[in-house]
């Protein structure tokens, strides 16, 4: 391979400046150099980095790549090295066929500052065809009258090669009677003529055959040989003349085939077949024959093979007409081919960005460039996109375009562009092509989650199994990708005695709330807290929303009875005076319950009475009254078991025992022993049986000294003549003691004593003293005469 730089001048000039971003597009002087055809593929042109005097690693940072007229990729340039290689073994005869010198155009692109620089790449010929005739043979017909020194004219040989590697000599055999004489025209072409030397006779050799060899200038050269046949004839002394040398026509390039032409025509002044005249291409090359066919009888030149103005704008047609004796004549038939509009613009991408930033400034997406091979107006070109889109073309040197953004581009807005290119002759009728370029916007992180609500409100019913979803919250992210990906966190509470991560927990992924344990609306009615949400973005953008979690009630707390005590040692008796009228009341049993609204509500019922009718509950209070007057046949014992239920669901509820002693104005002189009290009494309740077990042993001993001690007393203070009876005032007892009130309420604070004697067989005596009961009444959501709650307790002392 042999490659090098033609010597010329080389200037740089800035062609065009028009991206204000600080982008430059400049054209620099032709690069003229040449290679030799047939040359390996990545054979070495020229290092264009050293030619252009750039740096190293310019051409890579820059961006460099070739372009070429033609479209077709015949050189490479490698951007690391700066050299321009071959691509492709160049053939110069199909590359330029004759034409001489064969020239190929390309251009070096740079971008950031964007640059054209042209290279103009001559393709050195090399001897690799050998001379060619068209025919074999060839037949020469001479009169025989014919003067020494006349010249025939021969067909030339063809060889592809052009310069000194074409044909640069004729010779023939050695004979006695002709020789070769070398001839040129205008377009520098050489032509064999046959020259005769003797005169001929006919009588004494009718023909000769001689060897027609074309030599090239090559070295070594190649040649190229054809069979010269003459025909000695009989005197024909008037050769055919054509009425034009030269016949000039057009022809449109979208002419149909069978399309006539031209038609020659010449007369010959013989008689006879002397005068038969017949028409035949003369030195004709392959692309005449194959194009134009000519009627040998009329002279008719008929179209065979569509034309293109594109490939040849001209004919130049040789035409012969031969008459019966062999004599002949010659003319040129010029065919101007006339251009249509038969091609569509091309547009060729020379580069291609298919993605761009959102929120960047203006950005070069492409760099194309409009060709058009038709001429004049059906080669000027108009180029456009649609105005709706935010994009522009830029016009550059050399009909490049440059597509660019004209504005910062908004993905959440429109993540994808369609983009049509149209180019449109200016021929008629107009032709145009359209190119589609599908952008795609780049997201960048610019968009915080947001979510649904700005608050959630979240309710959970109390004693849940732990790890519960109560819920969730959910936030959306108009980015795409990483930065549309939300984590969900819980954000650290201001009151740091919460603690809330003990308390609930959320799933980073899909913001599920769970419960971590067993909530109790009575510990804990409602807290509320921070979630956050996070994208992944880079930097990681969040926004928050408020989460309050209300525990709704359960109906988990039984009713609880304060009055009466249900576990005190001694059953508490209740006294009623046997002249009671009807609605006395007797005490009140007092509950509470620990659970809130209709779970809290509590109903009182009598469940079970020794005399059935005699006593009654009323519902809402608690209140325990007589139901009738009372009588000698009624039981001086009474024992009523009060049920207390709330309103839940299911209901829950506690029964508690009354013992109620009947007595004639409060002067009855015993009350039942506790032991026949406790024999009569339901089965008691599991809590009081689980707490008397657990006391039993503590207790016993201290329940034993104090009926001792209280056996001593009595029978102290009766003396040794009672026989262990202790004396009963007659009358009623002090007013001090017990206190009851016109209507038969007792009051809320008072103090009684009461002297017991058990019944026959027995020395059994208590003397019970309340100590002032304090009695405060809670109601919440009733009166407080439907449903008191007591905080205190009431106490009693033994005596």
């Amino acid at each position: 391979m042999e490659a090098r730089r033609f010597p010329c001048s080389r200037q740089r000039q800035v062609l065009f400046l028009f991206l204000f971003g600080g982008v430059s597009l400049a054209g620099s002087g032709f690069g003229r150099y040449s290679v030799t055809e047939e040359t390996e593929r990545g054979s070495f042109v020229v290092n264009i980095a050293k030619d252009l005097e750039l740096g190293d690693k310019e051409l890579l940072a820059r961006g460099a790549r070739v372009v070429s007229d033609d479209n077709k990729q015949h050189l490479l340039l490698d951007s690391q090295t700066g050299d321009l290689l071959t691509n492709e073994k160049l053939d110069r005869e199909k590359l330029c066929g004759s034409r001489e010198p064969c020239m190929l155009y390309f251009q070096i692109l740079m971008d950031n500052p964007f640059q054209i620089y042209r290279i103009e790449l001559r393709v050195r010929d090399i001897n690799d065809h050998s001379p060619v005739f068209r025919d074999k043979e060839t037949v020469l017909k001479i009169l025989e009258n014919t003067a020494e020194g006349t010249s025939f004219q021969l067909e030339r040989a063809q060889d592809s090669d052009g310069g000194l590697n074409g044909i640069q000599n004729y010779t023939i055999n050695l004979n006695s009677f002709f020789h070769i004489k070398i001839s040129g025209s205008d377009e520098g072409i050489i032509y064999p003529e046959l020259v005769l030397d003797r005169a001929l006779d006919r009588e004494k050799q009718q023909e000769f055959s001689l060897t027609l060899t074309a030599l090239d200038g090559g070295l070594p050269p190649r040649s190229g040989a054809t069979n010269i046949h003459i025909v000695i004839l009989d005197v024909n002394d008037n050769a055919p003349q054509f009425s034009q040398a030269i016949y000039e026509t057009q022809a449109p390039e979208n002419s149909p085939v069978g399309s006539f032409i031209a038609q020659v025509s010449a007369g010959d002044a013989d008689s006879g077949i002397n005068a038969d005249i017949s028409y035949s291409f003369f030195d004709a090359s392959e692309d005449i024959l194959t194009t134009f066919h000519i009627n040998p009888f009329s002279g008719e030149i008929i179209l065979r093979l569509l034309l293109d103005y594109e490939l040849v704008k001209s004919y130049k047609i040789n035409i012969q007409a031969i008459d019966g004796g062999g004599l002949s004549s010659k003319c040129s038939v010029w065919v101007e081919v006339l251009d249509t509009n038969d091609n569509a613009p091309e547009l060729i991408i020379s580069s291609l960005s298919n993605h761009v930033v959102e929120n960047s400034p203006e950005t070069a997406l492409a760099v194309f460039r409009i060709k058009d091979r038709d001429s004049g107006e059906n080669g000027k070109t108009v180029c456009f996109i649609p105005d709706h889109l935010p994009f522009l073309l830029k016009p550059s040197v050399e009909n490049f375009y440059i597509l660019m953004t004209e504005e910062a581009l908004d993905r959440e807005r429109q993540a994808e562009y369609n983009i049509t290119i149209t180019v449109t002759d200016m021929g008629t009728p107009r032709l145009k092509t359209e190119h589609n370029i599908t952008v795609l916007v780049s997201d960048v992180n610019d968009n915080a989650p947001a979510f649904t609500q700005t608050s959630y409100t979240l309710w959970v019913r109390e004693n849940n199994s732990p790890a519960l979803h109560i819920g969730s919250v959910s936030a959306t992210d108009t980015d795409a990708g990483a930065n549309a990906q939300v984590t969900y966190s819980l954000l650290p509470l201001p009151d740091p005695l919460l603690p809330l991560a003990s308390l609930v927990s959320i799933n980073p992924d899909n913001g599920h709330l769970f419960a971590l344990t067993s909530l109790d609306y009575e510990a804990l009615r409602a807290f509320e807290f921070r979630v956050g949400a996070t994208d992944r973005g880079s930097p990681a953008l969040s926004s928050q929303a408020l989460v309050r979690v209300l525990v709704a009630d359960a109906n988990d707390n039984a009713p609880f009875v304060l009055y009466p005590l249900q576990n005190a040692s001694a059953p508490c008796t209740e006294l009623v005076p046997r002249a009671a009228e009807p609605g006395y009341l007797v005490t009140k049993v007092v509950a509470v319950d620990g659970d809130a609204g209709q779970n809290a509500w509590l109903s009182y019922q009598l469940l079970k009475a020794t005399e059935p009718g005699l006593f009654g509950v009323w519902a809402h209070n608690g209140e325990v009254r007589t139901a009738r007057l009372l009588s000698e046949r009624d039981a001086p014992k009474q024992r009523l078991v009060v049920l207390v239920k709330d309103n839940g669901e299911p209901p829950l509820s506690a029964s508690v025992t009354l013992h109620v002693l009947l007595v004639d104005g409060f002067s009855q002189p015993y009350l039942p022993p506790p032991e026949a009290e406790a024999a009569a009494a339901a089965p008691a309740d599991p809590l009081t049986v689980y707490l008397v077990v657990a006391l039993a042993s503590v207790s016993s001993l201290f329940l034993f000294s104090v009926l001792v001690f209280v056996a001593v007393r009595l029978c102290r203070r009766g003396g040794a003549g009672s026989a262990g009876r202790c004396p009963v005032p007659e009358g009623h007892f002090p007013g001090h003691l017990v206190d009851v009130s016109g209507t038969g309420t007792l009051s809320q604070s008072y103090q009684y004593e009461v002297c017991l004697m058990g019944g026959p067989g027995t020395n059994e005596f208590k003397f019970l003293k309340p100590i002032l009961p304090t009695v405060q009444a809670q109601d919440p959501g009733r009166n407080s005469d439907e449903n008191p709650t007591f905080r205190n307790s009431v106490g009693f002392n033994i005596q």
